[in-house]
């Protein structure tokens, strides 16, 4: 296993500069998660790791080794596709010996491997089927079994769960880090699903715009994250973003409400400010945030209730069973405890 070392990465397609000056530390067997938005460039980054897309300027190393010019098949990584890219007129068996077929292994001893990858994903049944006849989940077993054989240091999963409905997509998050568990392979898996970073991940790289906004344990983006960007996209729902103004110690909004400032800040009066919310930090009470409820979405454990206040949605979730219908009167009282402020022009954290 190996390490992967990114340094000043630079992309450009004819003359449009995608990715712009990474720099990214992935120690030996950590789980790292690119997330973004479409078009953020975390997957093209995952294609130059791979080898798959040229690097315009900069380095990366797997290990020891900078791979800026070697092929894919001498990086020693295995990579998992979103469309799984299996051969359906071969066994599953077949499938997951073929890399190592064509290296010119010993029959002996890819049957050995197949048979444990088969083992460690449950596919010991199906070796003998062909692809073509099994599930998209059985099927994305497979490409993962095929990557398992090849022992590499390196796994690369691009969106590999997308084409799975929502059931199995969450079946398939926990196999995947049981397996990261048990093999503690370095792993950079990418996805546009910030609720699979967050529950997969060591760490997670948010992107925007081919640059990196933060990169951080699940937690700690969720907790502290270091701007607007990061603080809407993780996070589901999405957190609440309040323009106002500093004003007598509290936070003014456009209608007049005044909301309270986190505690031991100080800010200059009149400083434009970004008041973030997390439904889960937003209370029905007397005085606070009037509005109307637009919206209660049900979901079992809680209840999701869209607040329809001076032309803003604004999102309350309730652990609780509630009896608010549309069209209700509703005031969201905030947990001055829980707030994040950030700068009204930069979007920076300030607190």
């Amino acid at each position: 296993m190996a390490g992967v070392t990114i340094r000043d990465l630079k992309k450009v397609y004819g003359g449009v500069q995608v990715i712009h000056g990474l720099d990214l530390d992935i120690p030996d067997g950590e789980f790292v998660v690119l997330v973004g938005p479409s078009g953020c460039g975390k997957s093209t980054l995952l294609r130059m790791i791979a080898g798959l897309e040229d690097i315009s300027t900069g380095e990366i190393r797997i290990g020891a080794r900078q791979v800026n010019n070697l092929p894919p098949s001498e990086r020693d990584i295995a990579m998992v596709f979103q469309n799984y890219a299996l051969y359906p007129h071969k066994t599953v068996g077949a499938n997951m010996g073929f890399a190592l077929k064509m290296r010119g292994e010993d029959r002996a001893v890819i049957a050995r491997k197949v048979a444990r990858a088969a083992e460690i994903l449950g596919l010991t049944p199906y070796l003998d089927r062909y692809s073509r006849a099994l599930s998209g989940g059985q099927r994305q077993r497979v490409a993962m079994g095929r990557a398992i054989v090849r022992d590499p240091q390196v796994f690369l999963f691009d969106e590999p769960l997308s084409n799975l409905d929502a059931k199995l997509r969450v079946q398939m998050r926990t196999e995947i880090r049981e397996l990261h568990l048990r093999l503690k392979t370095t792993t950079v898996y990418v996805t546009h699903d910030q609720i699979e970073a967050m529950t997969m991940a060591d760490r997670i790289v948010v992107m925007q715009g081919g640059r990196i906004e933060q990169v951080g344990a699940p937690l700690e983006l969720y907790d502290r994250p270091v701007n607007t960007f990061v603080a809407g996209f993780i996070g589901s729902p999405a957190m609440n973003m309040i323009p106002g103004t500093v004003d007598r110690g509290g936070v003014a909004l456009a209608d007049g409400t005044r909301l309270p400032m986190p505690p031991g800040l100080s800010l200059a009066e009149g400083r434009a400010v970004t008041y973030g919310l997390r439904p889960e930090h937003l209370l029905a009470g007397a005085e606070g945030i009037s509005g109307r409820v637009a919206v209660v979405e049900p979901t079992g454990s809680e209840t999701h209730v869209v607040v329809r206040a001076d032309g803003r949605d604004l999102v309350a979730m309730f652990r609780d069973r509630v009896p608010f219908r549309p069209g209700d009167a509703l005031i969201l009282v905030p947990d001055a405890g829980k707030v994040h402020l950030f700068d009204g022009a930069s979007g920076l954290r300030l607190v």
